[in-house]
């Protein structure tokens, strides 16, 4: 058998030799196998009699050893796949990894046992069945939706893109993963946007443009409010110039509904991308808005580059859907009803169709020269 023993032979030093000659045995065999390269149907039969022969009977390291060999095999039979899972002990995670195949029933045994690092590593292979990712997204486990999350052989739709959705607003980690693919629509990581980074806090926003969206539960109260549009600009120019920020903390708190803390951090936020969505979902214009994110922010030399982003979204950005966003940080919406047809975006990025260059955007031209009249540190 594989060029060197004859099966029967096998069978007789098995039988006449004792735990030492069987784990000898156990690891010549495995490499002799795994050395082969294809094997054909016979000699895979052959091996697997053998193999389910010695392993039971070898010793611990040599089980460990042998699997370990056996797992670099070009070919294996869900027979095989067993006893290497079986036997490897701590470079199952390996071998799981770098497996070229693996069958459907290892898989689902591997996760029925519910192990966990096991399981996350199957998550990020690119070859999981219908079967195998069902029972995946069902384990509670941030380290397999986090391996999930990142895996871009899925594809986030249905039920997958309710169950990352949901994830997103638990963990971190896996809104940060979401919001780095193209396939993922990043408005439904709206409840997460606070754990964002600065880049990604942009694309929340930027999905939301050319969009219609549901009627959002804050709308009443912002119509209520938008009769002060200019007074309201002009108090948060005012408090920003000034640094008062814990007062900015307090009207927003009055004006939005959200709690103190979540003021807090819009109030806080130097990037001025949380502050743009409440300034939009009031009604503000370009103009009067770019005027406040001015003072509120501190890019330096990135500052007319960022104000052009923001000149940008005021263009594409409704304050209907920038309400819906601030309802979506209240917990008020189902974000999932964004992936119906009628709540898609109704035009895509085209590289034919580039947007205003940030460098010659009359708005934020508009906005700086004004300023520079009446002063960049303190607002009249």
């Amino acid at each position: 058998m594989l060029g060197f023993q004859p099966y029967e032979t096998f069978q007789l030093l098995i039988e006449s030799g004792g735990v030492d000659r069987t784990n000898t045995l156990l690891i010549a065999a495995c490499d002799a196998y795994a050395r082969r390269g294809k094997a054909t149907a016979p000699e895979m039969e052959q091996f697997e009699a053998l193999a389910t022969r010695l392993f039971p009977i070898a010793g611990p390291q040599a089980r460990a050893k042998g699997a370990a060999i056996l797992g670099r095999a070009a070919v294996l039979s869900p027979v095989l796949e067993n006893l290497v899972v079986e036997n490897i002990g701590e470079d199952l995670n390996g071998f799981l990894t770098s497996a070229v195949e693996l069958s459907e029933a290892t898989m689902l045994e591997i996760i029925a046992r519910y192990d966990v690092p096991a399981a996350a590593t199957l998550a990020a292979r690119p070859d999981l069945s219908n079967v195998v990712l069902a029972k995946l997204f069902q384990m509670n486990s941030r380290k397999v939706y986090r391996a999930l999350a990142s895996n871009t052989h899925i594809v986030p739709r249905g039920a997958y893109l309710s169950a990352l959705a949901r994830s997103a607003q638990m963990d971190h980690m896996v809104a940060e993963s979401l919001a780095k693919r193209s396939d993922f629509d990043a408005a439904l990581l709206a409840p997460a946007f606070f754990d964002l980074s600065d880049a990604d806090r942009l694309k929340v926003i930027q999905a939301f443009a050319h969009r219609d969206t549901p009627v959002a539960p804050i709308k009443k109260t912002i119509e209520l409010l938008t009769v002060a549009n200019a007074e309201l600009t002009l108090a948060l120019m005012k408090l920003f110039s000034e640094n008062r920020r814990p007062e900015v903390t307090k009207l927003l708190s009055q004006i939005t509904g959200l709690d103190e803390v979540r003021c807090g951090q819009i109030a806080h936020d130097v990037t001025g991308a949380s502050l743009f969505v409440i300034l939009r979902a009031f009604g503000c214009s370009a103009y009067d808005g770019l005027k406040v994110l001015i003072h509120a922010t501190s890019h330096d030399s990135e500052r007319s580059r960022a104000l052009a982003d923001f000149a940008t979204m005021f263009g594409n950005v409704t304050p209907d859907s920038m309400a819906y966003l601030m309802s979506a940080w209240r917990g008020e919406v189902n974000l999932l009803e964004l992936a119906k047809p009628e709540y898609k975006p109704f035009t895509e990025t085209s590289r034919r169709t580039p947007s205003l260059a940030p460098a010659h955007n009359p708005v934020v031209e508009q906005a700086i020269e004004a300023l520079a009249r009446i002063g960049i540190k303190r607002a009249s």
